[in-house]
């Protein structure tokens, strides 16, 4: 187990893009899948975009050619750069070890998260 510190987010309008951080401790986070997550007001939270030890990646279809996931094992650092953000895109997006995509990951090592807010 890691710690986690989400960075990044913020309020911004349709259309515009927001890259996201994940800061990580030790070299467990590093050899694992690793992935993002999001929880709307109202839903559970659930894996959008996971990148594996070797460096594959899977999303869901929601997010398809607009968010990408990547990792800097050196710095021990996540990324996600999100484009054309939509209204549905607004949650609380978490990073942490990568399950099943759409699942809600993990039951614990969670952060506090960082909020992206799209307005309709």
């Amino acid at each position: 187990q890691v710690q986690l510190v989400e960075s990044g987010g913020g309020l911004v309008q349709p259309g515009e893009s927001l890259r996201l951080s994940c800061a990580t401790s030790g070299s467990d986070f590093s050899v694992s899948p690793m992935g993002w997550y999001r929880q709307a007001p109202g839903k559970q939270r659930d894996l959008v975009e996971r990148i594996s030890s070797s460096d594959n990646t899977r999303h869901i279809d929601s997010v398809k050619g607009r968010f990408n996931i990547s990792r800097d094992r050196a710095k021990n650092t996540g990324a996600l750069q999100m484009n054309s953000l939509k209204p549905d895109d607004t949650a609380v997006y978490y990073c942490n070890l990568a399950g099943t995509l759409g699942g809600a990951g993990p039951p614990s090592g969670w952060g506090l998260g960082t909020q992206v807010t799209v307005p309709s």
